[in-house]
């Protein structure tokens, strides 16, 4: 029989537990039994053993002394505490000191062998389950994605993806991997389809049709949510995805309660200087641009874009009719800025609403793009998505919220556009005045391959200004990336399977929107 694993247990008493033992031989495992804690430790600096066994109440050493010394000598080991002392103190002393299991005498054999299953055997069970339950899924996903969805399908088809995504990394299967990224890319492809096909109509309809978009995120999701009793803080996190978000959902939730989880779709393109000023002012960029012409920059402009963030918020909050509200507006671009958020956090609580813009996850991005170590840090998706959510755990945001989270208020997280990561380069061409984005271009007589881009040459037709008369915009598709024809190799090796956004994929349209109370 192959051995399960080697245990080490125990107990003053161990004696009295050759059936157990025996039990757990018969199992696979190989036991040795130890009757004190100096044996033990002398018998793990010879041979380290898988796992632990320890009863607390020992002469000699006790269980929790004997536990620090392992700890000190092998941090990683997993060791069980066996113990008849159900006192509090001991349990929270045990977990302090990182127990992995804690069992109550008498234990059957039973209790340690599903103990001891947790703790060996946990990642390949869960590897095993995930798998076999995903191939059970796949088929319905698969017939999801055939069955046309309206938008509201789209939301729950791609929660059903990013689910079965942060599972798979639990998991640890690269086939299954590569089979759910396979059908990732093919729900990408339906649903660039379902774009092309109604997003203008969407947009001549004013939100009457069609999901709920940047423009009325606003009105139609936290205003009616504001009030005088409660303080809210909105928090906008340029660039965050969906699977970003439930990643570190875990680490907020601590401190938080979720009251509300939903996505809504950014208006095209999906770049911050339209999606997130749309959702400030309320108004798509076309009437954004009639309505402060001093103020709103087209792309071929000079000066920032994203400058006029708090007097659009102001006008929405009027036509709103909650410029009664007390409010204010705080960008975070620097790490001064944020550690200002954190020492001034509890200030804010006396407006009615505290917009946060934050930076972080967009720079991150682009910064991935330029150098090489963090391109090595975040080579794919979960790499990157791991180095989004230590960035929040580890954030003046994080630390910030933690502060206020025992006073009565309401917290909602969202953002403007998400990424994706590109692969495959378009040639496209274009006069000096064309943007630079590689998931979009605006431009005149712009010459692309019309398979890997949805076109609009009359940009009116979907809410955005028209810098020129002969001006179109092209949306790149799925995992495309524009280059030009100069230098075209040198550009695509510089930015194949690096994240960007601007075009029309699932990871930048649909995009999520929490609500949140703390728990005090």
């Amino acid at each position: 029989m192959n051995t399960q694993g080697e245990i080490m247990w125990v107990d003053d008493e161990i004696d009295s537990l050759k059936s157990q033992i025996l039990f757990l031989k018969n199992k696979g495992y190989n036991i040795t039994p130890v009757s004190n804690g100096y044996d033990a430790l002398d018998k793990l600096k010879a041979s380290v053993a898988d796992v632990v066994l320890l009863d607390e109440s020992m002469p000699g050493l006790t269980g929790l002394e004997v536990l620090s010394k392992i700890k000190e000598l092998y941090p990683q080991l997993p060791v069980v505490m066996i113990t008849k002392n159900e006192a509090e103190y001991i349990m929270e002393e045990a977990i302090g000191a990182q127990i992995s299991d804690y069992l109550i005498k008498p234990v059957n054999p039973n209790q340690v062998l599903l103990s001891l299953k947790k703790i060996m055997d946990g990642k390949r069970l869960v590897s095993e389950k995930t798998t076999t339950a995903y191939q059970q899924e796949f088929r319905n996903l698969f017939m999801a994605l055939s069955s046309n969805p309206n938008h509201e399908e789209w939301k729950e088809l791609y929660k059903k993806l990013v689910y079965w995504e942060l599972e798979m990394v639990k998991s640890g299967s690269e086939e299954m991997m590569e089979v759910l990224s396979n059908q990732k890319a093919e729900a990408n492809t339906e649903f660039y389809k379902y774009i092309s096909k109604n997003y203008a109509q969407w947009i001549k309809s004013n939100g009457k049709e069609g999901p709920l978009m940047s423009h009325k995120m606003f009105e139609h999701k936290i205003a009616g949510q504001l009030t005088k009793k409660k303080p809210t803080f909105l928090i906008l996190i340029d660039n965050l995805r969906y699977d970003h978000w439930k990643a570190f959902q875990p680490i907020i939730s601590e401190s938080f309660k979720l009251m509300d989880e939903d996505l809504y779709y950014s208006i095209l393109p999906t770049a911050t200087q339209y999606c997130r000023n749309a959702f400030f002012a309320g108004m798509m960029p076309l009437d954004i641009e009639k309505n402060f012409p001093n103020d709103w920059k087209n792309d071929d402009e000079e000066g920032g874009k994203n400058l006029s963030e708090e007097k659009y918020m102001a006008r929405q909050l009027k036509y709103l009719n909650m410029d009664k509200f007390k409010w204010q507006y705080v960008k975070i671009t620097h790490n001064d800025d944020a550690r200002q958020l954190e020492d001034n956090i509890h200030n804010y609580l006396n407006n009615d609403l505290t917009i946060i813009v934050y930076n972080f996850v967009d720079m991150l991005s682009h910064a991935r793009t330029e150098m090489e170590v963090l391109k090595e840090l975040a080579g794919d998706e979960v790499s990157y998505r791991s180095l989004v959510v230590s960035w929040f755990e580890h954030s003046p945001l994080h630390r910030a919220l933690k502060r206020v989270a025992d006073k009565d208020l309401q917290l909602f997280i969202t953002t403007d556009h998400g990424s994706v990561k590109v692969k495959n380069p378009s040639k496209c061409i274009g006069d000096r005045a064309t943007t630079a984005n590689l998931r979009y271009k605006l431009g005149r007589n712009l010459q692309y391959e019309n398979r890997d881009v949805l076109a609009f040459r009359e940009p009116k037709q979907i809410g955005l200004p028209t810098p020129n008369v002969s001006s179109s915009f092209i949306f790149a598709k799925e995992d495309v990336f524009l280059c030009y024809p100069n230098n075209y190799n040198h550009f695509v090796n510089y930015y194949k399977n690096t994240f960007q956004h601007g075009g029309i994929s699932i990871e930048e349209m649909v995009i999520p929107i929490i609500r949140m109370e703390s728990k005090g």
